[in-house]
């Protein structure tokens, strides 16, 4: 990394102990007076908002909560809707399932599409460590911080195991169209197991996971321009109609509207696409 690295969000790999439980650690800046954007459904977040403008998230089925300090995003099935009244500012990490386990404990599933403050899960002892990391006079000082608060969680948390999240992620990635059927076998679980265990790890069902994934990896090569290959197109969605139903329900954008994205978009799909081969393809392919 490198303190010449410009752009309006920058995603860093996660060091090599925590590349099980991070997903990648992104800063963004948005120089605006006011920011208004949906993000597309996700892994869950937790971020550091590094100034004190007001703003909010808009989750599914009405939820807002303020967007200021530290705030954790769980799991989402829906695009979420962000808003500044200002400059935005902030750090963030996302979770692998295995992060959400040893990090946060409950069952992803408690917190799929909804969001809480950190403190009111960690206490309050949250907001010192998010006063250092803003106070931190480089980009390179607040990603250690960052990777040092969750070592400090993990080290107070319970082990994942880690058996299954990696059969879960090799399931997503060997097809553009995972089947459940194909999960279950790769497990030697019980399917009603398997689905117990993938609500606790990734907050939604087999099913939906397979669904979700299918339509962000398709939403985020449109995003970035990608040649998009006709054949895997139609093993992954029935018809058209049915590619433009599920890009716009995870991606909460058409087809149409994501070849010509919006700048957040676009640096959000090309800044983790420039991770590949440092992290995991579930997060540099999505």
């Amino acid at each position: 990394m490198s303190e010449d690295d410009i752009g309006p969000i920058l995603y860093f790999p996660p060091a090599p102990d925590l590349a099980e439980v991070i997903s990648s650690i992104y800063i963004a800046r948005f120089e605006v007076e006011h920011f208004d954007e949906m993000e597309r459904a996700d892994r869950p977040q937790i971020r550091i908002h590094l100034n004190d403008v007001h703003g909010e998230y808009h989750l599914l089925d009405g939820q807002i909560i303020t967007a200021r300090g530290a705030v954790i995003i769980g799991p989402t099935s829906a695009p979420v809707r962000a808003v500044s009244h200002g400059p935005v500012y902030l750090i963030g990490m996302g979770l692998m399932p295995a992060g959400w386990a040893m990090l946060m404990g409950p069952d992803a599933a408690l917190y799929a599409d909804r969001a809480i403050h950190a403190a009111d899960l960690f206490g309050d002892w949250i907001h010192q460590t998010a006063a250092i990391i803003a106070a931190a006079e480089t980009d390179i000082a607040r990603i250690a911080a960052m990777q040092a608060l969750a070592r400090e969680i993990l080290r107070r948390g319970e082990p994942a195991p880690m058996w299954f999240t990696r059969t879960v992620d090799k399931w997503l990635m060997a097809t553009t169209s995972p089947q459940v059927d194909d999960l279950v076998a790769a497990s030697g679980m019980s399917a009603r197991s398997v689905e117990r265990m993938t609500k606790r790890f990734y907050g939604v069902s087999p099913k939906m996971l397979a669904r979700k994934y299918r339509a962000l990896r398709t939403a985020s090569a449109l995003a970035r321009g990608d040649k998009m290959d006709e054949a895997a197109l139609a093993e992954a969605f029935y018809d058209q109609s049915h590619l433009i139903r599920e890009v716009k329900q995870f991606a909460g954008a058409t087809p149409g509207k994501l070849s010509h994205p919006t700048d957040y978009t676009r640096a959000t799909t090309v800044g983790r696409h420039k991770l590949i081969g440092q992290v995991s393809p579930l997060v540099s392919d999505t």
